[in-house]
């Protein structure tokens, strides 16, 4: 049992590796080596072959030749003794086929070859034999001699035999496939531990990611700084990618804090007017503590509402755009409002076309009077104008300004500044970061500009003018 289940084991490992891209690679890299090499063996036996066969054919050609000269003058000794470089096998062989003379190793043998010239101008044969009493073939040469000391016609044949790599299990062909199989064998190991060396910041990079949990998002995964590779790459931008995300968390979390806390004082103002109503008498002036409720429902109410829309916002959920005159829209939504505290004057220029929602520019219009209202002295002044290739809308007010350490601040859920909340006790805390999520949405901007007082601009990119349309045709 114990056997089988590490058998097991040992099988899944080998798979693993095997469908990994580090064993795809490797096992790409040796079956392309393989070809490779193999076709390279195959060129390089070819080539040991055509030089053998070229060596075998010259010493045959010299050994015959020097011999047939000889036999013109003279008959060759019985058994013939070969010297110096001359081949092993020698026959002289009549025209009748009868052997006249011989090496030692082909007394009593039958001919080589009963190949003769086609040609009766022609004296040299080049034959291949692969006689009965002789293990492997032979490259056999031979020279016709019309006149000579036997009185005959006679043929001298000259043998050679031919290398193992031609069929006879020489060792050379052993040699070249071990070769080829060291050097597959090297090259798959060699394309292993380089891979492996490759993906191993990948496996570092997973790891560290396998163990960063919610609660400790502050960690980041080793980069391998490698004059910019694709795992340099990737670990800068997983990087990235965890710190957005824990900039993401800490919004997150400073969100659900900041809410529950505003939303706590209006719940529990509510809870105690009512609690307090709950235990008077029946005839107890509850009108006032009514009238309470009902201004902190309404407040509970107002920060629901922007905390939905914000929701929507940061979901990308927005009504259909649509081209529009900014100029026009603020006038428009001036000339509606209730008269305020302080008066609003304009300065629109026309023609100053944005594409975007009606409902929430406006929402971003109202949302910046509201507050430059409650921090101005003495009048609110607003203008549209092009800039630098930007429509802007900026609404400006008399008052203290914002401090510049306070400019980003103001922008964060629920900050309100001490000021702020002594003029208005009552305000959500939310406008300005909707304000700014819409301009953000339109791929625009929302920031305090610098100058004397509250300075509010909204800059959004330029769009085209719609198209005029024509006229429907009479009747």
């Amino acid at each position: 049992m114990f056997r089988r289940g590490g058998d097991g084991r040992f099988a899944r490992m080998w798979a693993r590796a095997f469908h990994s891209v580090r064993g795809r690679v490797t096992g790409l890299a040796v079956t392309v080596s393989l070809i490779v090499l193999s076709v390279c063996a195959l060129l390089l036996l070819a080539l040991i072959r055509q030089d053998a066969a070229m060596k075998a054919a010259a010493t045959a050609a010299h050994t015959s030749r020097s011999l047939a000269v000889k036999a013109i003058t003279e008959r060759l000794a019985d058994p013939i003794e070969r010297t110096g470089d001359q081949a092993e096998l020698i026959q002289v062989v009549g025209v009748d086929g009868r052997v006249l003379a011989a090496t030692p190793a082909l007394r009593g043998h039958d001919p080589l070859t009963t190949a003769r010239p086609a040609d009766p101008d022609d004296v040299r044969i080049d034959t291949t034999a692969c006689p009965k009493r002789i293990r492997g073939c032979l490259y056999v040469v031979g020279f016709h001699v019309a006149s000579s000391a036997y009185e005959q016609p006679v043929t001298v044949y000259a043998a050679v035999e031919l290398p193992g790599i031609l069929g006879d299990g020489s060792s050379i062909g052993i040699r070249v496939l071990i070769l080829l199989v060291l050097l597959v064998s090297l090259i798959g190991f060699g394309t292993w531990v380089a891979i492996g060396a490759a993906l191993r910041p990948v496996e570092e990079i997973t790891d560290e990611l396998a163990d960063i949990t919610a609660s400790d998002l502050s960690r980041r995964v080793p980069v391998h700084y490698s004059g910019g590779g694709e795992v340099q790459k990737l670990a800068e931008t997983v990087n990235g990618t965890l710190h957005r995300l824990e900039q993401a968390t800490d919004r997150q979390r400073r969100f659900v804090a900041e809410a529950s806390h505003d939303l706590r004082n209006p719940i529990a103002g509510m809870l105690t007017r009512l609690e307090v109503l709950d235990g008077e008498d029946e005839d107890y002036p509850w009108k006032e503590v009514v009238h309470e409720a009902v201004h902190d429902a309404e407040r509970l109410s107002a920060i629901v509402e922007d905390l939905l829309e914000l929701a929507r916002l940061e979901a990308g959920s927005a009504p259909p755009t649509e081209t529009l005159d900014l100029g026009a829209l603020v006038r428009r939504e001036i000339a509606q409002r209730p008269p305020d505290a302080l008066p609003i004057t304009t300065d629109l220029v026309g023609g100053v076309w944005v594409r975007g929602s009606p409902l929430r520019l406006a929402r971003v219009l109202e949302n910046l009077l509201a507050n430059a209202v409650r921090h101005g002295r003495s009048g609110v002044r607003v203008q549209v104008r092009v800039e630098d290739g930007d429509a802007v809308m900026g609404v400006y007010d008399d008052g203290d300004g914002v401090p510049e350490a306070d400019r980003e601040r103001i922008f964060e859920r629920f900050a309100r500044l001490k000021e702020s909340r002594e003029r208005d006790s009552g305000g959500t805390g939310l406008g300005l970061p909707i304000a700014r999520e819409i301009a953000r949405n339109y791929g625009g901007s929302l920031a305090v500009a610098e100058g004397e007082g509250g300075r509010f601009e909204l800059r959004l990119p330029i769009a085209d003018p719609p198209e005029p349309q024509e006229p429907p045709p009479e009747g």
